[in-house]
């Protein structure tokens, strides 16, 4: 049975989600148009409080998701609650929940304030005039009250869109991809006031978005989806140290994966023995998700050094190459280079520019080293490539 959510004025949050102590509960969720299948058997929590991140590319299932329980989309199979309270077929207007969307959907001819106090004024709520001051003075916008949209930055348009959901006390806010319309760097002080804001208001965000620099600065929690599942799901930390698929490690930063085969189990030193094509590759065997047969073995590029000349790697590293250098390229704090080794391909490594930018030139002789415990290892029946950037995609 379906239990519908009272459409009369909305409890704090807190209040909402004390009942079943998640805020968001999705439970064997199926999302199909057609033939086509955008969410695939979906099930996941959102514990209360938590500011959590769904990443994935174009075409993942993320924004459906998100439309499922914003109640914009019914589910084809699959239960959703909201604050303890079964809400799958329930209309969005009866939900606890607001939507911050990319595109600011501010009403140009009412001023900031207005706009602020628009959902409260539909509602009939009380001390509309106190809950708007507040609202604004919380994204540090109290000053800007009698403005009309037009007149303010696009950040600050974001922050009104903002205070708008918040005021009505939700007990979740779902943002929609809400920076992507900002430049570079607005979008990252909005990530921290994002942040900011979460921790000092502590409701339940929950954040859709394609970029993983966006998920990781701001969530405590990301579920990586990728066709309508979730791949991997933990804090951004444990996703990037220790990612359990291809897809994951490509998609949440870069990697460099290469293929190979167990060849020896180091039980008492709890490592693998990887042959890589003629060369020995030591994994941990609790970084591994397999530890027999084919894998791919991983190590991020911020990870990896390179050996000039008679340098020689430490005691604990394993050490691939020769190979020759073929890009060099400046980034500010760090230098990317890419380096090709005959048979396994091409590999980057991430030098921080300590000494003042990049030591070593296009075609110099190298070998790439990296510590033991910083290696992973996948499936060797995944692409070494899936999750990675496809140009032809992007254009």
């Amino acid at each position: 049975m379906t239990t519908t959510v009272d459409p009369g004025p909305r409890a704090s949050s807190a209040d909402r989600t004390s009942a079943g102590g998640a805020a968001l509960e999705v439970k064997g969720v199926t999302k199909a148009f057609g033939s086509f299948v955008a969410v695939d058997d979906l099930t996941l929590t959102v514990p209360s409080g938590s500011f959590f991140a769904l990443l994935g590319p174009s075409g993942c299932g993320k924004t459906t998701t998100l439309r499922m329980v914003a109640g914009l989309e019914e589910p084809t199979a699959g239960t959703i609650s909201l604050a303890g309270q079964d809400v799958t077929g329930t209309r969005a207007h009866q939900r606890p929940v607001n939507t911050v969307f990319q595109s600011y959907a501010l009403f140009p001819h009412l001023t900031v304030g207005e706009n602020v106090a628009f959902g409260l004024r539909r509602s009939r709520a009380k001390d509309v005039a106190t809950r708007v001051a507040d609202g604004l003075d919380l994204v540090e916008l109290g000053h800007l009250a009698d403005r009309k949209p037009a007149q303010l930055s696009g950040g600050q348009q974001q922050r009104v869109a903002l205070a708008r959901a918040l005021v009505n006390r939700p007990a979740l806010l779902l943002l929609d991809e809400p920076l992507g319309a900002l430049d570079l760097k607005l979008r990252r002080q909005m990530q921290l006031e994002l942040k900011r804001i979460q921790t000092e208001v502590g409701l339940t965000f929950v954040h859709v978005t394609h970029d993983q620099e966006e998920a990781m600065t701001m969530a405590d929690t990301v579920a990586v989806m990728n066709h309508g599942r979730i791949e991997q799901l933990g804090s951004p930390a444990d996703l990037y140290e220790l990612p359990r698929t291809a897809f994951v490690a490509n998609f949440l930063g870069q990697s460099n994966l290469v293929a190979g085969t167990v060849t020896e189990r180091l039980t008492e030193r709890g490592l693998l023995g990887v042959d890589v094509r003629g060369t020995r590759v030591l994994v941990p065997e609790d970084r591994a998700v397999r530890t027999d047969g084919a894998v791919l073995v991983g190590a991020r590029p911020e990870k990896m050094r390179l050996l000039v000349g008679d340098q020689e790697p430490g005691p604990a590293e394993n050490v691939l190459g020769p190979g020759t250098v073929t890009d060099v390229s400046f980034m500010g704090v760090s230098t990317q280079y890419q380096v090709e080794i005959p048979g396994l391909g091409t590999f980057g490594v991430f030098a921080q520019n300590l000494l003042g930018g990049a030591t070593v030139s296009v075609g110099t002789s190298v070998r790439l080293a990296w510590a033991v415990d910083f290696t992973f290892g996948l499936d060797g029946a995944q692409a070494p490539d899936e999750g990675a950037v496809d140009l032809d995609d992007e254009l």
